[in-house]
């Protein structure tokens, strides 16, 4: 593991600019081009190329400088299955407190109607879930909640957290490291749909791997 993080540290370093500063509206060098088979949406209408998307093994590196979810149509769940995801959170500039995750249940993602269930964590040991509704999103959580499963970033290197979302026996569970940190009942939420990743602006975050399998 400390070798797979000083390669990602290196290869971040030397292909990736600080996200921190970018705003909502400005190209990130590199950006607007994805690997095949994966789609960006970004918050606002903010521009495709306010986001870099790129495959750097082992999975995916991730600098926003707008809110976005990027996934790939293909990647679909129903009923009962579960969701994974490694990422490694590299710190900048700020307070780290963007917010970074998983959705599930996505459905019109490319129209007015977008809908999913988004699972969020922060570099501050905060997390919250959500859902969007076309323009409109709400809290499911009682706003950002401490836990103590949930790795905090430092200044001296990044700090990786594994998210996961299980949806078996009509509940939806969320679970950071292994641990359950909130549920809720399945016909709450949504949950049929396209499963991918959900990125908050100016971040920067290696995405391991996106492992959907069945309950």
């Amino acid at each position: 593991m400390r070798a797979m993080t000083a390669v990602l540290i290196s290869s971040f370093l030397a292909t990736t600019l600080n996200a921190q500063e970018h705003d909502h509206s400005m190209a990130i060098d590199g950006g607007g081009k994805f690997p095949p088979g994966w789609m960006v949406r970004t918050d606002e209408n903010a521009p495709a190329t306010t986001v870099k998307f790129e495959a750097m093994p082992p999975g995916w590196h991730v600098t926003t400088g707008s809110s976005t979810i990027i996934y790939r149509p293909v990647d679909q769940a129903k009923t009962q299955y579960s969701v994974r995801s490694q990422m490694h959170l590299f710190p900048s500039k700020g307070s780290h407190e963007e917010a970074f995750g998983l959705f599930i249940g996505g459905q019109n993602l490319d129209g007015k109607g977008e809908r999913y269930t988004y699972f969020l964590i922060r570099g501050d040991g905060t997390f919250k879930v959500k859902r969007r509704n076309g323009a409109e999103t709400s809290d499911l959580t009682k706003g950002w909640t401490p836990s103590p499963v949930v790795k905090m970033v430092s200044s001296d290197g990044s700090v990786a957290n594994s998210l996961a979302l299980q949806v078996v026996k009509g509940k939806v569970s969320f679970l950071v490291n292994g641990q359950v940190v909130y549920s809720v009942a399945a016909d709450s939420v949504d949950t049929d749909g396209i499963v991918g990743l959900r990125m908050n602006h100016n971040l920067s975050v290696h995405v391991e791997n996106l492992d959907i399998g069945r309950m």
